[in-house]
């Protein structure tokens, strides 16, 4: 495949997995999944091209603010790594802020990032926690991830109704339990 494109290899790639499953390539409805799929793939991982550094962009700025910052409901979508099939939910971020903060578009874009490489929700949870610490240098950052498995959905034991829940709680929120309550409290409330 030497001198073709990632896209153009990615497209090879699937059209041999169509044929593989005995379908015809050729055929009117197909003949551009290839393409489509690669070009989809590609959209799915394109948190490998990005870094923290670039997706932050300086965006920190000096804050006297040392209350509790919370961000709920940031709508996610992730591969797992297991089947190459999606997960879906939502992130809920909190840090107690040590002089600085971040701006909130870029909490977006932190999950967004490792969210759309493929792997599992517990690693994906540490991922975003670790990389709002790193970078806010906060007192302590709680995140919690709510998501449904399409693995689990669609193939294996198929349980529609399932979900999943996973959390990383870092500084104040693991060594203060209290701190870790309001967080949960303020998380699980009005819902609607």
């Amino acid at each position: 495949m030497q001198g073709l494109t990632m896209n153009e290899e990615l497209a090879n790639i699937y059209r041999q997995i169509i044929l593989e499953l005995g379908e015809n390539p050729e055929r009117e409805g197909l003949r551009d999944t290839p393409k489509r799929a690669a070009k989809a793939m590609q959209f799915l991982t394109r948190g490998y091209t990005q870094t923290l550094e670039e997706l932050v962009n300086g965006a920190v700025f000096e804050s006297d603010t040392d209350e509790m910052v919370l961000i709920k409901d940031i709508e996610l979508y992730s591969m797992c790594e297991h089947h190459l099939l999606p997960f879906i939910g939502k992130c809920h971020i909190a840090y107690l802020p040590s002089g600085k903060v971040l701006g909130l578009s870029k909490f977006a874009r932190i999950v967004d990032m490792y969210a759309r490489r493929m792997q599992i929700q517990e690693n994906l949870t540490r991922q975003v926690a670790e990389a709002v610490q790193q970078v806010t240098g906060a007192r302590g950052v709680a995140v919690v991830i709510e998501a449904r498995h399409l693995c689990m959905m669609m193939r294996g034991v198929e349980k529609q109704n399932s979900s999943m829940s996973s959390s990383v709680m870092l500084g104040a929120f693991r060594d203060n339990p209290t701190t870790r309550q309001e967080f949960l409290t303020l998380i699980s409330g009005n819902r609607g």
